[in-house]
């Protein structure tokens, strides 16, 4: 033990005194070695693949749009889609009332997750079976046809009348085709030219 450091192998202990290779005030004399296979190159690089740091810079423009738009539309299928007022009174149902419309919920989870998966981890943590973009591609179009689909059908038919639409139902049709459409242009674009 030393109060300064005689060699390349003396450590300072917490009590800031140095001691030499081997010795250790109330420790074992050696440390315990590394798992087998553990190399701090390898344990660092794979701790950061698989750590979460959300990061909306990683999203393009598309997809940050694709990402907003979709988180409204999943909100605006809890508001009122439809309303009928009978005098006394007025009912209204949510966008769910349709029940495709709980594929769209689902589409707009999956969309979410995928791009916050996309924005928090170096690689995404799962596979998918097809681009990126045509994923998002897919999901927003299907998005966008069976809002239109739940906006144009509603309740006792196309031609009955009394049932109004809510203010929900322009909320979800507004944000399904703005979801869709920095996908869905420029691969109109693209098959055209």
């Amino acid at each position: 033990m030393s109060d300064v450091s005689n060699g390349p192998d003396w450590w300072q202990a917490a009590d800031g005194k140095w001691y030499p290779p081997g010795q250790q005030p109330n420790a074992p004399s050696s440390a315990p070695p590394p798992p087998s296979g553990y190399s701090p190159r390898t344990s660092s690089a794979s701790s950061s693949k698989s750590s979460f740091a959300f990061d909306m810079k990683k999203w393009t423009q598309p997809e940050r749009i694709t990402a907003f738009a979709s988180l409204v539309l999943l909100i605006s299928l809890f508001l009122p889609w439809f309303t009928y007022n009978f005098g006394i009174g007025s009912v209204s149902v949510d966008g769910l009332w349709h029940g495709w419309m709980y594929l769209v919920f689902i589409l707009c989870l999956v969309i979410l997750v995928y791009l916050v998966a996309k924005a928090s981890y170096a690689e995404v943590p799962f596979k998918v079976p097809m681009a990126q973009e045509q994923l998002l591609l897919y999901a927003t179009v299907i998005n966008l046809v069976l809002t239109v689909l739940a906006f144009v059908f509603k309740p006792g038919g196309i031609g009955f009348s009394g049932i109004g639409w809510g203010y929900g139902a322009f909320v979800g049709l507004a944000a399904a085709v703005v979801a869709a459409a920095p996908l869905g242009v420029p691969a109109i674009r693209a098959r055209r030219g």
